[in-house]
């Protein structure tokens, strides 16, 4: 039996990360493991309230730096709630986004602010995956993937093609400078070649 791990998908909107994530979590379950998929922002009731703040409006409603302490809110109830209860239970998490994003959106691609997302994921956070998968594709290809589903969750998407170069551009910078828990994935083939490659390093990982 494998033990239970924390393993987070990344990405710009529109990668494709939602649905390596349901790929991944189906696939580790066929093999016997428990796992529990979740997301974020939400995962939790307390945390899915605040998603409705994060993704829902127009582009200027929040600042960077209240958006950092949104999303950071909403990861605590997320972590207490949902995710360290069930790694406890010996089940594997898979979540749709964690603090990788917040690093991202908020302290790179938006400012000067990494050193508030470290600051307080450092104080009340505390956790980094055990394995990421950062899905990657052209940012015009995933912003009109992203616009098209019309969720009704386009605050990000409304911001623009420049700011999704500057999404991927720390996405991949992300992966620089963390080769031993993240992995980058071309997001361009086939979902199933994909969810292949993704299933083989979850596995040689464990």
């Amino acid at each position: 039996m494998r033990r239970a791990r924390f393993i987070t998908f990344e990405g710009i909107d529109g990668s494709g990360k939602s649905t390596q994530a349901r790929l991944l979590a189906a696939f580790l379950k066929a093999q016997g493991e428990s796992v529990l998929l979740t997301r974020e922002p939400g995962g939790s009731p307390g945390a899915e309230e605040i998603r409705r703040l994060l993704v829902e409006g127009p582009p200027e409603r929040w600042s960077p730096e209240t958006e950092i302490l949104l999303f950071t809110a909403a990861r605590r109830d997320h972590l207490e709630k949902t995710i360290e209860p069930a790694l406890a239970q010996g089940t594997t998490v898979i979540s749709d986004r964690f603090a990788d994003s917040t690093r991202v959106y908020q302290g790179a691609a938006r400012g000067e602010l990494r050193h508030i997302v470290d600051t307080l994921h450092d104080a009340v956070i505390g956790r980094e995956p055990d394995l990421t998968f950062v899905i990657d594709m052209d940012p015009g290809e995933a912003l009109r993937r992203g616009l098209a589903r019309k969720s009704g969750e386009d605050r990000f998407e409304d911001m623009g093609e420049s700011f999704q170069h500057r999404l991927r551009d720390g996405f991949t910078a992300l992966v620089r400078d963390n080769p031993e828990r993240c992995h980058l994935i071309d997001g361009t083939r086939d979902p199933d070649k994909i969810a292949e490659d993704v299933a083989k390093i979850a596995l040689e990982t464990a």
